[in-house]
């Protein structure tokens, strides 16, 4: 029989250090809220049943999710009286609780699978309670664990800990996991005797202890349990983030040739054999089929790139935008809502929106489509092996045929019959002597 979870995590702080309007656990990192890194975390463990405690005033957290949001409880911390009282706020959804409890923090967003699948084979081995504990060369202000004979004993807060006990490297990440059948029991047991009247979760070792129930530690990195609690902690863990992608890109076969300069979303899919050169920035929905090529400094956000396609450099692929195989889209060229087929070309200065480019077809300098008349968006529909013309205007709606030619300079307004020479511009007419006038 398998070994159920589930995880119920805590977004219920203000975060009024952000200075921010939005939620502290909606800020982001790699384009996903913080609430959502943890939600994705629970889900990759396998849960059967996630809560988010929310603050009152925080009704906007499942819109913000999703589909991530799906099947997720979203249980309300009335009043903020300390984490273990903020887990008891889903106590409905612990009344018959998984084989595993794991209580997580939505502004800690970087917790790994690894840690997790740890600290479950941990309660399975048949340990009560486990602590997530990290080692840091700065332990000042944090908790300390302190472990006798490969046991939890306590956790000493850093203003109570003795000379000795503040020499000690190993810290509470605040992070916990219980089997099931303890989580309630314990948690009903966590008094509010100390200055702020709170229920505080770390209450929870010395209670398990008391009742005789075995607690360990698990560990993490230091940089898994970085929590978030102001715009610069959060650019910290944003930078961990896109280390770790950089890491897992590169180990699957992705060349990055600046990989300190190359940005990911959480959800950038990547083939092998990809170059990526530097300054490329990949918003959310992208994908990069094998063997692509993205050139310096381009962005690309909702995007299909097929393989051995060319982008940039300097190029920019927004929402909606599908590169296909071979094809190659140049330095300032931006496209939207665009379909460039196989072995297509639009190599530089072009605007591309709400169009189809043919496979062959080549698109010349300048060129744009003009696809919004103030009111509608419109198609800008090219045949294969077309050619347009440098610096042309292809007033939408409009069709140019298979193998057509557009001079340079046209501006379109009428469809082109596919073989067809179309012409869109004034007759040149030289005035002899006049320039000096």
């Amino acid at each position: 029989m398998s070994f159920s979870s589930q995880f119920v995590i805590l977004a219920a702080g203000e975060g009024t250090r952000m200075k921010s309007r939005r939620p502290k656990v909606l800020h982001e990192i790699g384009n996903l809220p913080l609430l959502g890194h943890v939600v994705a975390l629970a889900n990759a463990a396998g849960s059967d049943r996630i809560s988010v405690v929310r603050g009152p005033n925080s009704d906007g957290l499942a819109d913000a999710l999703g589909d991530l949001a799906d099947g997720v409880s979203f249980p309300v911390q009335t009043e903020r009286l300390g984490t273990a009282h903020a887990v008891l706020a889903a106590r409905d959804d612990l009344a018959d609780p998984a084989d595993a409890v794991f209580v997580l923090f939505a502004d800690t967003p970087l917790l790994t699978l690894e840690t997790v699948r740890a600290v479950r084979e941990t309660l399975e081995g048949g340990i009560d309670l486990v602590v997530v504990g990290f080692e840091t060369d700065a332990p000042a202000g944090y908790g300390r664990l302190i472990v006798e004979d490969g046991a939890l004993e306590r956790i000493v807060e850093d203003k109570d800990a003795s000379e000795a006990e503040k020499l000690v490297t190993l810290c509470n990440s605040g992070i916990m996991a219980f089997r099931g059948e303890h989580v309630l029991p314990i948690l009903d047991a966590v008094g509010n005797d100390n200055a702020q009247a709170e229920y505080y979760l770390t209450d929870a070792v010395a209670i398990a202890r008391e009742r005789g129930l075995d607690v360990a530690v698990a560990l993490a990195g230091e940089s898994e349990v970085m929590g978030v609690n102001t715009r610069a902690q959060l650019a910290r863990c944003e930078a961990v983030f896109q280390d770790r992608r950089r890491a897992a890109a590169m180990l699957d076969g992705v060349t990055l040739t600046g990989p300190e300069t190359v940005f990911f979303s959480h959800d950038t899919e990547i083939g092998a054999d990809v170059t990526v050169e530097p300054n490329v920035v990949f918003g959310p929905g992208v994908s990069i089929a094998e063997s692509a090529t993205i050139r310096a400094f381009s962005h690309l956000e909702g995007a299909r790139i097929e393989a051995g396609a060319v982008i940039g450099p300097y190029a920019r692929i927004r929402p909606g935008s599908h590169i296909g195989e071979g094809a190659k889209v140049g330095n300032f060229v931006e496209t939207k809502n665009t379909s460039i087929e196989a072995g297509a070309k639009a190599n530089h200065l072009a605007y591309l929106g709400d169009a189809r480019i043919g496979a062959r077809a080549n698109v010349g300098a300048g060129t744009i489509t003009c696809n919004y008349d103030g009111k509608t968006k419109s198609l800008t529909d090219i045949g294969a092996s077309a050619f347009i013309g440098s610096n042309s205007a292809l007033v939408a709606p409009v069709r140019i045929g298979a193998g057509a030619y557009v001079a340079s300079g046209s501006v379109i307004t009428e469809d082109v019959p596919d073989d067809a020479l179309a012409f869109g511009r004034a007759r040149q007419v030289n005035k002899p002597g006049r320039a000096p006038k």
